[in-house]
């Protein structure tokens, strides 16, 4: 076989000494257009994992590899004048250079030809000039090879949204140190590890609009390298930094970053010579195939496993060719899109540094730490359990005298710290999912709602979520869902809501909402979301819609009236609610049902006052929120769950979502329950583990207001992470109480705590919020002849 690799960085070299070393008989020839001597940026990192990696797939190149790298176990984040530092996570630092030099040096050793200062323009006259039976396309980020061909291997190109610029210091740094600086224009930070005896990587980072700001895009080299100087200062003990690329001008060291990812990985060259037409495939590999941000370090590591698997694929004997680079890009795909996945939050988080300056430093740095979602609370703990340790006690602490308790006595695990809402104190950080169980008749629950209910309820969660119950006969979704529209509703639901206070520490609480347009259909497992065979009752909606074309019934839009009938019935809700005693109200805002038809621009063509902007979109469900706020009592909570993405172009966005949070809770909602989508049937969610979290982390940490984070959570470590990181304040767990009604005394044994938290204060706190509740019903009693206004009015003068 003849090879030809377009480009001398780790991949090329790597891959060829590969091939030459497993195949001394095949030509292998590498093309690079720079010099030997030359590299731009300065140090890489490895981990522990990969090193080996590379000593399976060549023992000799890795033991130089290893033999030149700086080894470190530690990160250290300063923040605020503080600094947190952790260990055990086992990384390797090493100069771009020398890993170029030993990967040359590998190769010419074993017979791979090293052409320099050759540039290649044309990869069919290159195939052609070289009789290449295969061409590897390996030239980076900005590969000529991948734009010549882009209609085949449809590259997908993103410039992202922070300028950096790849710098040195003779500072050396004994630990991974992220360092992060406030200036008037807005968050600076440092990226800085050694990677030799006596020289660092130091690379600086900020959004773009901060970098204008400061006036870097009209600075010289000199004049920015002082600036970063200055700027960081107290972290290079009077060391200067060091640019390595003379060749640019002025602002232009300072990049972008792409985040590339080709649909297709594979074309076939069609060469015509002499007579005969023949095919050589063309591959790419490393950055000309794909990116990931160098917040987790993994391009090079990217570059240099493609190699490795493309040489393994190669050398199968049961597969040719085609079958072989198919192969290649089947296994390497998988593994590019989790690390590019982890590599987007990693660089996400980066990119929106402001959002998480509120925390403290011990919450800042968890976050950064967990930034990526691949690292979880537990794998922390096994890297460094001193410094998990640590956390949560101070994370205890912290949560005692937030919720106003004592300093507890036992570690707990931020999944088993209390959080206080209002008066009411819940036990930890655990909550059943309203899950729709149609088994209602008329709209009154039943025998199976008990023990549904209370099950979950002894099963160790702090708050038990009902079901969406509807506030009108009308309201429903199917007709076995509940209701809080008749007396008979209201008993039903107190015997349910005494045998839970009577025999658990768990808070109960109910969901109320209007299907709108989403409803007289059947239960789900005789059809989701079809309408009813018969008996189905006229349907509205924010604006005349068809929630399945051509199949659900035509929801007319809601008039005036429909609108005040409405609120009212909310209100009614709300009393019988509270009549029946629950803990806890939660009003729905999502999926799709009438009050997210009125968000939604997919759902809302109004004209009038409840349509067009986002605040006249979300005037509606205002308007009932308010009313429900000002007859629900005052000590006790009302969250608000949204859709907080559409999946739909068009439709809700996650900024959105953060706009739309600011307003509830400037009305007073206590918390936001994240979810999204159901809206349309037009939706492409994204899954994935704890997919929807990333939402609760934005309206959490930008809008300011408290959340609940839902979706895929499913073992403690996700709660224990989501909680710890501050990504949102508690979390609401579905299919698992489903399968197992004691999941979270379940997953309390499972991690090894055994210990009930604070139950004598809990005790205290649980009176007296019954002494401000029966209070309340006392003026609620005396002014029962009040309108829903004047009596919030009586509630706010008590």
């Amino acid at each position: 076989m003849n090879i030809v690799c377009v480009g001398g960085g780790p991949a090329g070299l790597y891959f060829g000494l590969l091939m030459k070393k497993r195949h001394p008989d095949y030509a292998v020839t590498v093309v690079e257009r720079n010099r030997a001597s030359d590299t731009f940026g300065w140090g890489v990192v490895f981990s522990d994992q990969t090193l080996g990696h590379l000593a399976g797939a060549d023992e000799e190149s890795a033991r130089a590899i290893l033999q030149s790298f700086n080894h470190w176990d530690a990160i250290d984040v300063h923040f605020k004048g503080r600094t947190v530092s952790s260990g055990g996570h086992g990384f390797c630092g090493i100069g771009r250079r020398r890993l170029l030099n030993i990967l040359q040096e590998r190769g010419a050793a074993l017979g791979v030809r090293l052409e320099f200062e050759h540039e290649v323009r044309d990869d069919a006259a290159l195939a052609r000039h070289y009789g290449a039976d295969l061409v590897v396309a390996c030239d980076g980020v900005n590969s000529a090879v991948r734009q010549r061909h882009a209609d085949v291997f449809q590259p997908e190109l993103e410039q992202r949204h922070c300028r950096f610029v790849w710098l040195g210091t003779r500072r050396k740094f004994d630990a991974f140190t992220f360092a992060f600086e406030e200036t008037e224009h807005g968050w600076f930070q440092a990226h800085a590890y050694q990677y030799d005896g006596d020289t660092s990587t130091f690379i600086v980072e900020t959004p773009e609009e901060t970098w204008r700001a400061a006036g870097l895009e009209t600075m010289s080299q000199e004049q920015a390298l002082a600036f970063c100087e200055r700027l960081f200062a107290r972290y290079l003990d009077g060391q200067p930094l060091m640019a390595n690329a003379s060749h640019l001008r002025g602002s232009a060291m300072w990049i972008r970053f792409p985040r590339i990812a080709c649909r297709h990985w594979v074309h076939r060259l069609r060469l015509e010579q002499a007579d005969a037409v023949r095919e050589v495939p063309v591959v790419l590999m490393g950055d000309a195939a794909h990116t990931a941000h160098f917040s987790i370090g993994s391009g090079t590591k990217l570059a240099l496993e493609d190699a490795i698997e493309l040489a393994r694929c190669l050398d199968d004997p049961a597969l040719p060719m085609d079958a072989a680079l198919a192969r290649y890009e089947e296994l390497r795909r998988v593994e590019v899109l989790k690390l590019q996945s982890a590599a987007r939050n990693s660089m996400e988080w980066f990119e929106n540094v402001r959002r998480y300056t509120a925390l403290e430093a011990e919450q800042f740095a968890y976050s950064l730490l967990t930034r990526s979602q691949r690292l979880s609370h537990e794998n922390l703990r096994l890297r460094d359990p001193d410094y998990v340790a640590g956390f949560e006690r101070w994370f205890a602490a912290r949560a005692a005298d937030q919720a106003g308790l004592p300093a507890p006595r036992d570690d707990a695990p931020p999944m088993f710290t209390p959080y206080r809402v209002r008066g009411m104190l819940l036990k930890n950080r655990v909550i059943v999912s309203p899950m729709a169980q149609y088994s209602a008749l008329d709209g009154t629950v039943g025998d199976f709602h008990l023990a549904h209910l209370g099950a979950r309820a002894l099963g160790g969660a702090a708050l038990v979520m009902a079901e969406m119950t509807c506030v009108s006969s009308d309201a429903r979704i199917t007709p076995g869902c509940p209701g809080l529209y008749t007396p008979a509703h209201t008993a039903a639901w107190r015997r349910i809501v005494d045998f839970v206070h009577a025999n658990s520490d768990a808070k109960i609480g109910v969901q109320l909402g209007h299907a709108g347009a989403k409803g007289s259909t059947r239960p789900m497992w005789d059809g989701i979301d079809l309408p009813l065979e018969e008996g189905n009752w006229p349907l509205v909606s924010a604006s005349e819609q068809q929630y399945l074309h051509g199949v659900s019934q035509l929801a007319r839009a809601a008039t005036p009236d429909d609108l005040e009938r409405i609120r009212d019935d909310f209100v009614r809700a709300t009393l019988a609610a509270r009549d029946a005693g629950f803990d806890w109200l939660e009003l729905h805002c999502a999926h799709g049902y009438l009050l997210s038809s009125f968000i939604s621009p997919l759902t809302n063509r109004r004209r009038d006052a409840y349509g067009g902007s986002l605040e006249n979109r979300c005037r509606y469900p205002l308007e009932v929120f308010a009313a429900i706020r000002a007859v629900w009592p005052e000590a006790l909570p009302i969250s608000v769950r949204l859709s907080a993405h559409d999946w739909v172009e068009g439709g809700i966005t996650p900024d959105d979502a953060v706009a739309i949070a600011r307003l509830f809770k400037a009305a007073g909602a206590d918390m936001i329950d994240c979810s999204s989508g159901q809206v349309s049937k037009r939706e492409k969610p994204v899954y994935g583990r704890m997919f929807q979290t990333p939402f609760a982390d934005r309206i959490r940490n930008e809008a300011g207001i408290p959340t609940i984070a839902v979706g895929a959570i499913y073992e403690a470590d996700h709660v224990n992470g989501i909680v710890s990181a501050g990504r949102a304040d508690l979390c609401a767990v579905a299919r698992p109480h489903l399968a197992n009604p004691a999941w979270t005394l379940n997953e309390a044994a499972r991690i090894g705590y055994t210990g009930a938290a604070w139950p004598r204060q809990y005790r205290a706190g649980k009176l007296q919020l019954e002494r401000n509740l029966e209070r309340e019903r006392q003026l609620q009693a005396a002014g029962s002849g009040l309108s829903p206004q004047q009596l919030a009015a009586r509630l706010l003068e008590g």
